[in-house]
């Protein structure tokens, strides 16, 4: 199991107000407990998910 790191960076975003609304209703349907959390992972994944499809194949 890796170290756990600290989290020292604070990012902060600014929501509309049809975002908030879609982020509230998200969190009651699915029980949310953490919203930071799942926005980080949210990201996160979509980041690491971009980085690999953007990188050169074998094949390309």
């Amino acid at each position: 199991m890796a170290k756990k790191q600290p989290r020292e960076h604070r990012v902060s975003i600014l929501l509309n107000e049809r975002e908030q609304r879609a982020l509230d209703r998200f969190c009651d349907r699915y029980m949310v407990s953490n919203r930071s959390r799942l926005i980080r992972e949210t990201l996160m994944r979509a980041i690491l998910q971009k980085i690999e499809n953007d990188q050169p194949t074998l094949f390309d």
